[in-house]
């Protein structure tokens, strides 16, 4: 864990020398991030939960003739 908490310090050492603004900037980024994660964690918990649902439609005799493509 020396290697996170070493980048962890460089990180903070490196936001201590920005602007207030700037600061501001990388805080939005990082929330931003966080969103998109969430996001992505979010879909993917709804596709796996709709795939039972679809998979009447998707397997079925007479389209198992797709599979082999």
């Amino acid at each position: 864990m020396a290697k996170g908490s070493n980048q962890m310090r460089t990180l903070l050492d490196k936001l201590g020398q920005l602007p207030p603004e700037r600061v501001a900037e990388v805080e939005d980024f990082v929330d931003f991030l966080q969103h998109r994660d969430q996001h992505r964690h979010l879909m993917q918990a709804a596709t796996r939960l709709a795939e039972p649902s679809f998979k009447t439609v998707w397997d079925n005799p007479d389209d198992a003739v797709y599979d082999t493509l």
